[in-house]
């Protein structure tokens, strides 16, 4: 489907989560000096103006970036995120927001490469455009433009095909972003089978994978899907603002899920997650969960309260099987497992649905949820298909 823009919702707290996920990753890719490969199997625009055009419409900004502009409080690693936006508005008014692409070639170095594919004809031509700009910009400033013909290659075109040429890469270091507008519900299944195939093909590899927390099926499943893909190591983290209204209309929720994380990346989402629930929330069902593990030890879960302490102690978190469908998110709205009358509920721990089957022995991950301590104030956000 091609109807999708995501400038309608450029900015918003679903972009927070991605875009400073991403950049946790390649600050660590980072770290080597060997090059590595950024895949963006859906690039955007690249740069989007929030003063007009799509982006004014619903401000969806007042979601995500808006609020943290001129907080002074913020982690180090959410403000580095938040610098790199501000980089882009050196008047420090807020007028365009970084898409992931952006955001990779500010932070990849000279003999790092970046391989864009967008399939929408008109985000494809500006994402062009916008690179031609950026090039133009550095040889003004007398910056050399680091043979940016063979470092950053933009192709209208499907990302998922994409990836079977392009892995492994040379350098045998790549760092993938997986993110479809799922307005088609395939689109679900092409993101499992493309990371089937991807891992076949390039098991140590790291992927980031955005998708959407909805009513429906397909979202709700998404997760447990992709725990029981081939990989060594998962993690996912989803950021809920608010609870949905009565017909389900808008985004209010979303994840990230990573396979073969780095070691770097849960305790640095264990500091700005409830942050971010501060700052982003609209009500008091605003909340985080992290969830991480291996594809050899299934799931368990513990949760942590907002102020650190936790409520169920980790002893008695359940063990389930890797292929046991566990750990699904619960959905705002949805009364919690445990709860009398919830569905398959099996416990304190419980995520929603019934419990698979027991892994006997099995060690598993940890699930960490938090929800703010009042009722966090602000405008109401606007309705949402998606990020």
């Amino acid at each position: 489907m091609l109807s999708y823009r995501h400038a309608f919702h450029a900015g918003n707290h679903a972009d927070v989560l991605k875009h400073f996920v991403q950049i946790q990753l390649h600050e660590y890719m980072n770290q080597k000096d060997t090059a590595y490969t950024y895949i963006d199997t859906h690039a955007g625009a690249g740069v989007y103006a929030l003063d007009g055009g799509y982006a004014a419409k619903n401000a969806e900004y007042d979601t995500g970036i808006g609020p943290l502009w001129e907080r002074k409080d913020m982690p180090k690693q959410l403000a580095a995120y938040v610098n790199l936006v501000k980089g882009l508005n050196p008047s420090g008014k807020m007028r365009y927001y970084p898409g992931s692409p952006y955001c990779a070639d500010k932070l990849m170095r000279e003999q790092d490469r970046l391989r864009l594919f967008e399939l929408h004809p008109a985000d494809s031509k500006i994402l062009a455009d916008n690179f031609r700009k950026v090039a133009e910009h550095a040889a003004e400033q007398g910056e050399r433009p680091a043979g940016r013909g063979k470092r950053v290659l933009i192709e209208r075109g499907d990302g998922f095909h994409a990836l079977k040429t392009l892995l492994p890469p040379p350098s045998r270091r790549a760092l993938v972003l997986i993110d479809p507008p799922y307005e088609d519900k395939q689109d679900y299944r092409k993101v499992r089978d493309a990371l089937e195939d991807s891992l076949e093909r390039f098991p140590s590899g790291i992927f980031a994978i955005w998708y959407p927390v909805l009513q429906r099926m397909e979202s709700r499943q998404f997760a447990d899907k992709l725990k029981r893909l081939p990989a060594k190591e998962w993690l996912n983290v989803t950021l809920t603002v608010s609870t949905p209204g009565p017909d389900g209309f808008g985004l209010h929720s979303s994840g990230m899920f990573i396979i073969n994380p780095p070691y770097t990346l849960e305790p640095t989402l264990r500091q700005v997650m409830p942050y971010l629930v501060q700052a982003l929330g609209k009500n008091a069902d605003a909340t985080f969960v992290i969830e991480s593990g291996t594809q050899m030890t299934g799931s368990s879960t513990s949760r942590v309260g907002a102020n650190g302490s936790a409520r169920v102690p980790v002893g008695n978190a359940r063990r389930a099987s890797p292929t046991a469908g566990t750990g699904s998110l619960r959905l705002p709205g949805q009364a919690p497992a445990g709860t009398p009358g919830a569905a398959g509920a099996t416990g304190p721990l419980s995520p929603a649905g019934p419990a698979g089957p027991r892994a006997p022995g099995a060690p598993g991950a940890r699930r960490t949820s938090a929800r703010p301590t009042g009722r966090p104030t602000g405008p109401k956000p606007p309705g949402s298909r998606r990020p």
